[in-house]
This record gives C-alpha cells, sequence and structure tokens, in this order.
C-alpha cells in the first residue's frame, strides 16, 4: 500500500505552491457527492482555507437527493464552504433555444450538464480570484470517459495521476464518510446511471489493466478501443501552423 501520509504532505505542498505562483486566493470544485470530488475538496481545503465546493444539481433526481447529501457529508467534515447552484432551468431553457434550430442527439444533451457545471465553476473562481481544482482520475481520463470542456477543464488537477483503485484507498486513510466509499460510482447524467454500467466493464478490471497490462480478452477489447476513440480528448486542440503538411 502506498504511503498516504507522504502522498498527502506532497499533495498539499503542490496546491500551495500553485497558489504561490498564480496569486489566486483560493480554490473552487464542483461538490459532486463522488470519490473524486471528495478527495479533491479534502486536498485544497487542507492546502487552504478559502476553499469552495459547488453542489450543481442538474435534473437528474440523484443530483438532488444521494449525490447531495453526500457531498454535504464531507464538507461538514471537513469544514469546506459549500453552496448550491440549481442548473436545471438553465439546462432546460439551452435545449429549448437551440432545439429550435438544430436536433439535439442524447449524448449532446447528457454532455450539457458538466459544461454547465465548468461554466459556473469559472464564473465564480473568477469573481473570488480563485482556481478551479479539477476531479478526474486517471482511469476515466485513460478510457477518456470525461467530458471535454466540462469535468475535463480546470487549472490545477491534484488527483489526475491516481487511479480509482488508489482514490478509494486515500478516501479511506483520510477516514471519508463511508457512504463515498461505498455506492456505485455515478456522473448523474440521467437517472440510473452508473459508470460501470456505462463503460461496460468495473474499475477494478480498468485499474488491472492500467497496473499490469493484463485482463480479460473482451475487457482489453473495450478498453484499448475507448481509449483509441477519445484520443481527441487528451491532446491539445488543433490550431493552424504553417508547416502542416510537415507533422502529418
Amino acid at each position: 500500500m502506498r504511503d498516504y501520509e507522504q502522498e498527502l504532505q506532497d499533495r498539499v505542498l503542490f496546491l500551495k505552491e500553485i497558489l504561490y505562483t498564480s496569486g489566486a486566493k483560493g480554490f473552487v470544485y464542483g461538490n459532486s457527492g463522488g470519490k473524486d470530488s471528495a478527495l479533491t475538496g479534502i486536498l485544497c481545503r487542507k492546502a487552504c482555507e478559502n476553499t469552495l465546493g459547488i453542489i450543481m444539481p442538474c435534473q437528474s433526481s440523484r443530483n438532488y437527493e444521494e449525490d447531495r447529501k453526500d457531498g454535504l457529508a464531507v464538507a461538514r467534515q471537513f469544514s469546506i464552504e459549500t453552496i448550491e447552484v440549481d442548473l436545471s432551468e438553465v439546462k432546460q431553457a439551452l435545449i429549448q433555444s437551440l432545439g429550435k434550430v438544430q436536433e439535439i442527439t442524447d449524448g449532446a444533451s447528457a454532455n450539457i450538464a458538466p459544461r454547465l457545471r465548468m461554466t459556473t465553476l469559472y464564473a465564480a473562481a473568477q469573481s473570488r480570484g480563485a482556481l478551479v481544482a479539477g476531479t478526474g482520475n486517471r482511469s476515466e481520463r485513460y478510457v477518456g470517459y470525461f467530458t471535454k470542456w466540462g469535468d475535463g477543464a480546470f487549472d490545477v488537477n491534484p488527483i489526475a495521476d491516481l487511479t480509482v483503485t488508489e482514490i478509494y484507498e486515500f478516501l479511506r486513510y483520510l477516514g471519508a464518510p463511508s457512504q463515498i466509499l461505498e455506492k456505485a460510482p455515478s456522473a448523474g447524467l440521467f437517472e440510473g446511471q452508473t459508470d460501470e454500467g456505462e463503460l461496460g466493464f468495473s474499475y477494478r478490471a480498468l485499474d488491472d489493466f492500467l497496473f499490469t497490462g493484463q485482463g480479460e480478452e473482451m475487457t482489453l477489447r473495450k478498453i484499448h478501443s475507448m481509449h483509441q476513440n477519445s484520443a481527441h480528448k487528451r491532446r491539445e486542440s488543433a490550431v493552424y501552423r504553417s508547416d502542416w503538411r510537415d507533422l502529418r
């Protein structure tokens, strides 16, 4: 098992250094009530008292119930300032306006929520002179399980190198609320959604592959396919260069 006491000290020092060099006054992050946001929030709060978590329900009933309750439990235990911004009506208004000129697919509709959340985080962070802290982990980044310009955007991410398995271990070390450790991970993008159900394999299987390169053949095919198809999410956006032909 990793030395999470040392991990804690190193990551907190990293966040303090980022604040110092940027001149920012604190951190803002999305408090989703899940494992990743819990760890990001705890680390940011240990690095800086001026840490704000924003709970942002958006249509899914889970956002208003289980996730909200769990997010508040983490905030109370670790003394993290928390506010709530309901984005359901904002999303509905956008869909209605855009729907008049462009049919919106289910996938595009689901991705509106994380992009609205990131807009909210940056508006709050800029107003407070703070940085937006990311909540994405290594496992999800490898297979592209995040929304481009949504939860994939941030100023600093203190957990990006950690797999899901390691995040759970870290949270256990920190004594996070048990419900965070026990519930099925979900982005809460639509009713009944779970991360592993949508991925088609377990986080344990994904992390085993990342650690060892091994796994069941069907699972490995899915992982390789998702990694390849999501490569654009991990690359910088394309910009014109006069020598673009030489880069092919």
